[in-house]
């Protein structure tokens, strides 16, 4: 018979609840570290401002900020803490270092005044919430380390005692100690990682935690005002639901009889080509034909400015805005270099599980790349997301660009293996004048026609003319002819 969950309570931040699994157990003292200002001060102030929102008496002890300083803090993320007692030692007496600082253990009558000024304040609030910050000058009031870890034991073994759930903050300026992991329930890492261009990446991971199944790993968060969001790291196989895969049409009679009758429902399609082949427009066409279906869609714009893609939208017969107006889209314009990929990933289950998105565009995963600390973590982290996106029965279109033009085409990673569907498209040079080529080179879901056709874009939106039967080496850039297959009129045609 396995024994009764112990209850929880929350951190005051929501994605940490989840990577917990709901929370922390109340009543153990737990250690957050990291460097400095990589949140922790905020991270305390959350969690007590959630105890007073329930109705629980929250106590801060700081060593290392002031009152002043902490309102402030709290200022800045529109809150106001007078629900929550201030214990400031920063100022005291207590903190002269001639001062007697010896801590025994609890049984013993000798206390340190700096501890014994803690307990004083924790028997007069009565807090279940405390946060001390820090252990850092702590250990410049022990003077020295066996000293250090008993003030830390006595504080443990007393707090416990008076049902208190405690947050020791410490900003690793000092060696790692494990004897205080050891000691706390749980211990919180929080990092910062500072990037050559672009905003910094915070970080955060669960070293321990006592009788708690956690989600390991680590995980983004953001620091701004507000306080701290954590997005948890995506595990696909925790997302499950059921739908009915069925062919859905991308608009074009033509385009739909390459794939084999369309995108099916809960797959994923990649369109290859180098810029300015058409694949934001592929992409666009098969967004509208869900859009026009009544469908509920969203596009991760990286590469192209919103006024840009609207415009040449407009100009190829594919107006998005009076989808924009009516709610039905929600178009995302993404900075790469202030987002991290675990915040990108949450906004795409958002869209999924809270605006009801069906139908999602990402232009374009060389952006995307450059957000990420390497390709490995690109593909992984791309494995989870699209297999999540397949489980909520999404049809999602991947745009990837290639670099140069024709000849030699070369990629900044491949994500083919991981697509169900691959369109690829290539430019080549017929007659003196450039065209464009398309086939589908992949499905998993049906039977694609395996021939090269020409493409067109013009005011008319997608065409897809004849296959290709007069070309060899369509898809090299630099075909040979060899037969009288007919070009498609150029009439109305807009390069995209």
């Amino acid at each position: 018979m396995h024994p009764p969950a112990s209850p929880r309570i929350s951190t005051g931040i929501a994605g940490l609840d989840d990577i917990l699994g709901g929370g922390l157990t109340p009543q153990r003292v737990y250690l957050v570290e990291g460097s400095p200002g990589a949140g922790k001060t905020t991270l305390g102030l959350q969690f007590l401002l959630d105890g007073a929102a329930r109705g629980e008496r929250g106590l801060y002890i700081t060593l290392s900020e002031t009152t002043d300083e902490l309102v402030a803090v709290a200022a800045s993320h529109g809150w106001s803490i007078d629900s929550l007692e201030i214990f400031e030692l920063a100022g005291d007496l207590v903190l002269d270092p001639d001062a007697q600082q010896s801590i025994f253990h609890p049984s013993e009558v000798e206390l340190g005044e700096t501890t014994r000024n803690v307990m004083d304040q924790v028997d007069r609030v009565r807090p279940a919430r405390v946060v001390f910050d820090s252990l850092s000058e702590m250990r410049l009031l022990a003077q020295n380390p066996l000293r250090y870890r008993r003030q830390i034991l006595a504080l443990k073994q007393f707090f416990s005692a008076r049902g208190c759930t405690v947050l020791l903050l410490d900003d690793k300026t000092g060696a790692s100690d494990q004897h205080l992991h050891s000691i706390a329930h749980g211990v919180v890492s929080l990092d910062q990682i500072a990037k050559e261009f672009g905003k910094e990446r915070r970080r955060v991971h669960i070293v321990k935690m006592r009788g708690i199944r956690f989600r390991g790993g680590y995980h983004d968060y953001i620091l701004e005002t507000g306080g701290i969001t954590m997005f948890p790291r995506l595990v696909a196989s925790e997302h499950t639901s059921d739908f009915t895969p069925e062919m859905r049409s991308t608009g074009s009679a033509e385009l739909d009889t390459l794939l084999g009758g369309g995108l099916t429902r809960g797959t994923n399609s990649l369109v290859v080509g180098p810029s300015g082949i058409g694949k934001t427009t592929l992409a666009t066409r098969c967004l509208l034909a869900a859009l026009e279906r009544g469908e509920t869609a969203s596009f991760y714009l990286f590469d192209e400015g919103l006024a840009t893609f609207h415009a040449r939208s407009a100009a190829l017969g594919m107006s998005l805005r009076p989808f924009v107006e009516s709610g039905r889209l929600l178009i995302n314009h993404i900075d790469p270099a202030e987002l991290s990929p675990g915040e990108f990933a949450q906004m795409l289950r958002d869209a999924v599980q809270k605006q009801g998105a069906t139908f999602i565009a990402i232009d374009s995963l060389n952006a995307y790349l450059q957000a990420m600390p390497g390709e490995q973590f690109l593909t992984l982290q791309m494995h989870e997301l699209l297999t999540y996106l397949n489980q909520k029965g999404v049809t999602t279109v991947l745009v990837l660009g290639q670099h140069g033009l024709v000849g030699e085409i070369r990629d900044d990673v491949d994500l083919s293996y991981l697509s169900d569907t691959t369109i690829l498209l290539r430019f080549f040079e017929a007659n003196g004048s450039l065209h464009r080529a398309i086939t589908v080179i992949k499905s998993r879901t049906a039977n694609h026609a395996l021939s090269i056709h020409e493409l067109r874009l013009g005011a008319d939106g997608v065409r897809v003319g004849l296959p290709l039967e007069g070309f060899d080496g369509v898809l090299t850039g630099l075909p040979s002819y060899r037969g009288a297959t007919a070009m498609m009129p150029p009439d109305g045609a807009i390069d995209a």
